[in-house]
């Protein structure tokens, strides 16, 4: 029996450790490289920004539906690193045309995006499927599911253009990044709407691989660990003692992604917390017995 799984056993961090760490090993990495993300304003999203300005990006541009807040992102980024060039709008995910105006205006500043990262989310009230409110069981899918596709389909060209830049001079470029959560490997009561959200987040990302892989676009999914933010707050407050992880382990994770170091790993559901020196050496395992999509087992 062949078991297509979707975790690995490795040793798992809950905060920023030296392999990932944009200040020091990773410092430079992202050179040159533009970071457009969506959810900026606080949580992950804001350390995903700031560890990009750590590794010494280009600029970053933000999005969230704050202004206040974006602008506290940004005042972050730049005492960070003076030298990484910051932008924000405005926009919501759910509007393709909010998505659309601000890839074009961060390509307007910046000339480009390197790296795209569809960090907004949703998650409201856990209730059975026969006592769900149906606008808001279909708004988690709205902002999940339909907020990552406005990144993914806006952003693209934009994504291949890098890809095909940073190539031509023996470099990586072209990192698509979707958030997904380590419920989407599981079916918890209640959790109906951002579960089977999040685990079509792993199948959207297996078919940009499909579709746009022979273009040079790396795209993960991941699990940034159980950060206390406040959407995961959300979550039953039995479920509470689970977010033992820092926003900035997954924030350094996708710098490291974005570094092309697992470029060998695109198209597939990853977790933050894996130890990225252990999950290298299982680079063969996972390739040979295509590991870390969604798959039935099946008989060898």
């Amino acid at each position: 029996m062949s078991v297509q799984t979707q975790s690995l056993p490795v040793t798992e961090h809950h905060t920023r450790y030296p392999a990932i760490d944009p200040a020091t090993t990773l410092k430079g990495s992202a050179a040159g490289k533009v970071l457009f993300i969506t959810g900026a304003s606080k949580g992950i999203g804001q350390a995903t920004a700031v560890a990009f300005a750590e590794a010494g990006a280009k600029a970053v541009y933000l999005t969230a539906r704050s202004q206040p807040a974006l602008e506290a992102t940004r005042e972050l980024i730049r005492q960070t690193n003076p030298h990484t060039q910051c932008a924000y709008s405005v926009c919501d995910v759910t509007q393709a045309q909010q998505v659309q105006a601000a890839v074009a205006d961060c390509v307007a500043r910046f000339g480009a995006i390197d790296v795209a990262d569809a960090n907004a989310g949703y998650l409201g009230p856990w209730k059975k499927i026969g006592e769900s409110d149906p606008a808001s069981w279909w708004h988690t899918w709205e902002v999940n599911l339909r907020g990552a596709y406005h990144v993914i389909r806006f952003c693209m060209p934009h994504l291949i253009a890098s890809a095909k830049k940073w190539a031509a001079q023996g470099s990586s470029g072209g990192h698509l990044i979707l958030l997904s959560s380590i419920g989407a490997q599981r079916v918890a009561p209640t959790a109906s709407d951002y579960q089977t959200s999040k685990h079509a987040i792993n199948r959207l990302c297996e078919f940009v691989n499909v579709d746009h892989g022979q273009d040079g676009i790396k795209c993960f999914a991941i699990h940034p660990g159980g950060v206390a933010t406040e959407l995961a707050r959300n979550m039953p407050e039995a479920m509470h003692s689970f977010l033992t992880d820092s926003p900035e382990l997954a924030a350094g994770f996708i710098v490291w992604l974005a570094s092309g170091k697992a470029d060998w790993a695109t198209g597939r559901y990853l977790s933050a917390t894996w130890d990225v020196q252990e999950l290298t050496v299982r680079k063969d395992e996972i390739l040979k017995n295509d590991l870390l999509v969604n798959r039935l087992c099946t008989q060898d």
